[in-house]
C-alpha cells in the first residue's frame, strides 16, 4: 500500500474538502471485459432517462456537479465530466473504451459526477501527498506537453513532480495501463461534495474493477477530509 497524506498548505487552502483514495492489486486486464461494457451501456442508459431535456444550465446546477462547476470557474475552465455526461445525454455520445482499469472509473463518474482520477501505483514515488500547487509549479501532462500551472489549484505531487492537478489533468508518468498490477484512484472532491458522493464513487470503481477482475484486492479504501482523516 503507497502511504498517502495531505499537506496542511492543502487542508488551509480547501476547507470542506475530501480526498477519497482506492487502490487495488491483482487487477491487470489487457483485453476487454464484456461485464463491464454491459455496465457502461447501463450508465448510459440510465443518464440519459434521468436527465432527459436538461439544459446546460440544469445539468449544472446538479448536486456534486455544482461544487465542481464553481471551483472549474475559479480557473475560467469547464468541469469535464459536465462536458461527457451532456455528450451521452443529448447526443447519444457512448462512453470511451481505453482499457477496463480507465473505463471502470470513467463510468463511474458519469453515475457520480466526482472527478477521479487513476494512477499505476507502481509507477509512483514516495513521498505522495495532496497539496495545492504554488507559483513556479509544473508539470509533464499526459500527452508530454511541460507546462506551469496555476496556483491554488488542488495536485498530489510524488517524489517525480506533480501527478495530478484538478485543472490540468495527470502527468504521463503515472498513467493506467493494461499492464498496470496496482490502480490507485483518487478522488479529488471540493467543499460542497458530500462525502457520501465520494464513497458511492470509490465502491463503484471497485465493483467495476472486480467485474474483470473478481481477484481483486483492495489495498485501501479511505477518505482524507481537510480536518481528519479516517477509513
Amino acid at each position: 500500500m503507497i502511504p498517502i497524506e495531505a499537506t496542511d498548505a492543502w487542508r488551509q487552502a480547501f476547507p470542506g474538502a475530501i480526498i477519497g483514495l482506492l487502490e487495488v492489486s491483482g487487477a491487470a486486464a489487457a483485453g476487454p471485459c464484456a461485464a463491464l461494457n454491459e455496465r457502461k451501456r447501463a450508465i448510459e442508459a440510465q443518464a440519459r432517462a434521468r436527465y432527459r431535456g436538461f439544459s446546460r444550465a440544469e445539468f449544472a446546477a446538479l448536486p456534486v456537479m455544482d461544487a465542481y462547476v464553481r471551483y472549474y470557474k475559479q480557473f475560467e475552465k469547464t468541469y469535464h465530466v459536465l462536458q461527457q455526461v451532456e455528450s451521452i445525454v443529448l447526443k447519444d455520445k457512448a462512453l470511451p473504451d481505453v482499457s477496463p482499469l480507465v473505463d471502470a472509473n470513467f463510468a463511474a463518474e458519469v453515475d457520480t459526477l466526482a472527478l477521479t482520477a487513476g494512477h499505476d501505483a507502481g509507477q509512483l514515488r514516495e513521498p505522495v501527498v495532496i497539496d495545492v500547487s504554488r507559483p513556479g509549479d509544473r508539470m509533464t501532462l499526459m500527452n508530454g506537453t511541460e507546462r506551469e500551472i496555476r496556483p491554488g489549484d488542488m495536485i498530489m505531487r510524488d517524489g517525480g513532480g506533480i501527478a495530478c492537478s484538478i485543472i490540468y489533468g495527470q502527468d504521463n508518468r503515472s498513467p493506467l495501463t493494461p499492464q498496470t498490477a496496482r490502480a490507485l484512484y483518487v478522488v479529488y472532491a471540493p467543499a460542497g461534495v458530500p462525502a457520501d458522493a465520494v464513497e458511492r464513487q470509490l465502491k463503484l470503481v471497485a465493483a467495476h474493477v472486480r467485474l474483470c477482475a473478481p481477484g481483486a484486492v483492495i489495498e485501501q479504501d479511505r477518505l482524507i477530509k481537510d480536518w481528519e482523516e479516517y477509513e
